[in-house]
């Protein structure tokens, strides 16, 4: 009688590559912004050349990464909402602080650096939702008036991208970092630091537990 045949384990398919791929890209980037493919390739348990059949270059991958990365975000933003236009710009940056701190690094490498263009055409949902949160808070008087919709709503965007970096410059704690983007935030809509940092205590849905739990 002839031995059974050994058994294999069975082989990932290609999807789940690619998936192991992005995730280990993601991860490796955090730690090292200049991580090579072949370090990405280790830590998705493939070879270089398995990596290159789903991507035809570093470059090209880190653009899906980033890409993903910031659809994502767009996503998680959506459902959003408050009737206080305040509140809702700062649930905004606490809820993207709340995807990202733990990704500071390569959060940061998408949103300033080679790809952000690429990476700002996936956040455009999101922005809209944003400029649509501005528009309703400038027309009941509690965002500043004195500057136009489109430069409020950059003013806000960009508070939270400073965030991001500084975060990283100065090590600051999740909780450190989820109050400092609000307040960020709340200054480029107009409100003085007294007055917004009154509105985060004042407001439950805005406690660092409250957004790490949505």
């Amino acid at each position: 009688m002839s031995a059974a045949p050994a058994t294999r384990a069975p082989r990932r398919d290609a999807t789940a590559n690619r998936e192991a791929i992005l995730a280990a890209a993601a991860a490796a980037l955090n730690e090292d912004i200049d991580t090579s493919l072949e370090a990405i390739a280790a830590r998705a348990g493939l070879s270089r050349r398995a990596v290159y059949g789903h991507f035809a270059s570093r470059d090209e991958l880190l653009i899906d990464v980033f890409t993903r990365g910031a659809a994502r975000l767009a996503a998680l933003l959506d459902p959003v909402s408050h009737p206080d236009a305040r509140v809702e710009i700062a649930l905004f940056g606490a809820t993207l602080w709340a995807e990202v701190e733990h990704i500071r690094v390569s959060a940061a490498l998408a949103v300033r650096g080679p790809h952000r263009e690429l990476v700002g055409t996936a956040l455009d949902p999101a922005r809209e939702r944003l400029r649509t949160t501005v528009e309703r808070g400038m027309a009941d008087g509690s965002i500043r008036t004195d500057l136009d919709r489109e430069t409020v709503t950059r003013l806000i965007e960009n508070a939270a991208v400073s965030v991001l970096d500084e975060a990283t410059r100065a090590k600051l704690s999740p909780q450190a970092g989820h109050r400092l983007v609000m307040l960020a935030g709340l200054s480029a809509a107009g409100m003085g630091w007294r007055e917004a940092g009154a509105l985060i205590e004042t407001t439950p849905e805005l406690a660092f537990e409250a957004v790490q739990g949505r």
